[in-house]
């Protein structure tokens, strides 16, 4: 199993919430209620609650053919990919998790980390890679970095164990982010930290498996019973801007190939419309039209009034002056 026998030892049913005890194949649920067998393939154990997921064991069974298996790129793309210039730009997440590996370690000497939606690496999370924190990179999808299938609405983790959980570009994708990020709140030990982005202005780009978008303030409310740290514009107007563009362009047709084609174009003609974000990430104006928000905070027994809220905006639509 590829997860660390300390972190096998912190999970807890999903189902539940009982003790889980390895077996040959799978783990089980030790409630004498519950008894769910959940698969381990490929030394990923599967850790759903179906009851309450759009997932399925049968999903990750070997040879299934779903879009939660990730499949690898052909040599010939990939190195397409690295040539043709990017239109997405996160200008603050590399110092953002920076700020959070230096948290972690005030407050404990191996800081253990859960990841949601951690089968794909994110970049600017370098600064977590290294002695002494330990990740569990967790998601629905398998993939190379995947060590236990988990969906975020019923996390298999005991109640106050973890230190911190990253949450990133996943909440537009969960059907109920309240619940996802009651959870959080729930597995975190006091004063546990958590670090989120989520898209503001963006465009669908999972499918049928992309549901929310979120305001800074949207952001802001959703983890009001944890402590602020930091939040603001992770990816900038510019790059919202040049989506947009690639967007429009990859309308005009349905066939796989040519959007292929439109999104190069886009990517080619567009790509430096990013290089504004630099400039406009911490301008008031950049809240109100960022193409994504982050937020970093420390758990909390109190929770964000809806007025506090409010006067929490930062945008510029409020130093506007008034007609008179």
């Amino acid at each position: 199993m590829r997860l660390s026998s300390e972190a096998v030892r912190l999970l807890a049913c999903p189902c539940c919430g009982s003790r889980l005890r390895e077996a040959e194949g799978f783990l089980a649920c030790s409630g004498s209620a519950c008894g769910v067998r959940f698969p381990v393939i490929d030394g990923i154990p599967v850790l759903l609650n179906e009851s309450n997921s759009l997932f399925r064991f049968s999903d990750y069974t070997a040879g299934a053919d779903t879009f939660y298996r990730k499949a690898s790129r052909g040599k010939a793309k990939r190195l397409l990919t690295r040539l043709i210039p990017d239109c997405s730009l996160n200008v603050k997440a590399a110092k953002n998790y920076k700020r959070l590996a230096n948290e972690l370690l005030k407050q404990s000497p191996v800081p253990r980390i859960l990841v949601l939606g951690g089968s794909v690496f994110n970049r600017g999370m370098e600064s977590l890679l290294v002695a002494p924190f330990e990740l569990i990179e967790t998601d629905v999808a398998l993939g190379a970095r995947t060590q236990a299938i988990v969906d975020g609405h019923n996390i298999p983790f005991e109640d106050n164990c973890l230190d911190c959980v990253v949450v990133h570009a996943v909440l537009e994708h969960v059907l109920d982010p309240v619940r996802c990020v009651s959870e959080i709140h729930r597995v975190l030990k006091p004063n546990g930290l958590v670090y989120a982005e989520t898209p503001f202005m963006q465009q669908v780009h999972a499918g049928p498996y992309d549901f929310m978008r979120f305001t800074h303030l949207g952001h802001r409310r959703l983890f009001r019973r944890f402590e602020e740290l930091e939040s603001g514009a992770a990816c900038g107007p510019g790059m919202a801007l040049a989506w947009s563009y690639q967007y429009f362009l990859m309308s005009f047709s349905t066939n796989a190939k040519v959007r292929s084609l439109l999104t190069a174009f886009a990517h080619l003609t567009a790509f430096w419309l990013t290089w504004f974000d630099r400039y406009l990430i911490d301008k008031p104006g950049c809240l109100d039209a960022a193409s994504g928000v982050y937020f970093l905070g420390r758990k909390s027994t109190t929770e964000l009034a809806d007025r506090e809220l409010i006067e929490g905006y930062r945008g510029a639509i409020g130093l506007l002056k008034p007609r008179v």
